[in-house]
């Protein structure tokens, strides 16, 4: 590392700390990036892809000689144990709501000697947020909302996405579940807990495959939920709303409120 500039070829594991760093103007220091990252456009076409999200190529990520790799959540810990075993500094974030999102870009962007930039950027993310916030107070109802990040089995949405429901108007029917870090902890057994809820909305994002709108409807019972009844289902692409960094907070978090507005117009 150079003294007092931070480091200079990082390898980024997940897209979160990809998107954070092309924003900063730091996107020089990027050697490899994860194999789903779709932002920016153009790192996909400017950096090689290294890693899925579960599995790296371990040795490719050595020939790029990285003095830093940045990954996230528990679900990395056997790709961050093998390159610390290999001699690489190695930074696994945990951040699992909004507030953390934000301070996830302010830690990132001190790492690498842009400490003011990112705080003006996560101010300006943060002045976003209100103003759809403000936006959705004047909205005449709140819909229920149920969240499905996966379908076999059933997982409801993490913390993050239930906080930015609750920012563009809508209420999240599982907030017990939301505050679960792990998705194991957020499996439904069946689907009578969301029929019980009667979410006005639901919205899908299956991580990494396309949300079926039609069999979600057709499970058992679920005819009798107004979201179904109302033929309020709604994908959410997965990489603007289940990586926990700017992509949520600006386009996920947009796309939800267009939906709930929408909806809350159309009920009155």
């Amino acid at each position: 590392m150079n003294a007092g500039h931070g480091p200079t070829r990082i390898v980024c594991l997940t897209e979160e700390p990809t998107e954070v760093l092309y924003a900063l103007g730091e996107q020089d220091r990027i050697v490899g990036i994860s194999g789903f990252t779709v932002r920016p456009p153009r790192a996909r076409k400017e950096k090689p892809k290294v890693s899925a999200f579960t599995s790296a190529k371990i040795d490719e990520i050595l020939k790029l000689q990285p003095d830093f790799v940045v990954g996230f959540s528990d679900i990395q810990a056997d790709i961050a144990a093998e390159l610390v075993r290999r001699g690489v500094e190695v930074w696994i974030s945990n951040h699992r709501s909004v507030d953390g999102i934000l301070d996830y870009v302010c830690r990132l962007g001190a790492l690498v000697g842009a400490a003011a930039r990112a705080n003006a950027y996560a101010d300006e993310l943060q002045r976003g947020l209100d103003a759809i916030e403000r936006e959705a107070s004047r909205l005449p109802r709140r819909p229920k909302v149920y969240f499905e990040e996966w379908d076999e089995p059933i997982i409801t949405g993490i913390r993050w996405v239930a906080e930015l429901v609750r920012i563009a108007g809508g209420d999240d029917v599982f907030p017990e579940l939301s505050v679960e870090p792990l998705a194991k902890a957020r499996i439904l057994a069946n689907g009578d807990p969301v029929i019980e809820r009667a979410p006005d909305i639901i919205l899908g994002s299956w991580c990494g495959k396309k949300f079926r709108p039609e069999k979600v409807a057709a499970r058992p019972g679920w005819d009798v939920i107004p979201a179904v009844r109302d033929g309020e289902l709604h994908e959410i692409k997965s990489p603007l709303i289940l990586q926990p960094g700017p992509a949520a907070l600006t386009d996920g978090v947009g796309e939800i409120a267009r939906i709930v507005r929408e909806w809350a117009l159309r009920a009155g």
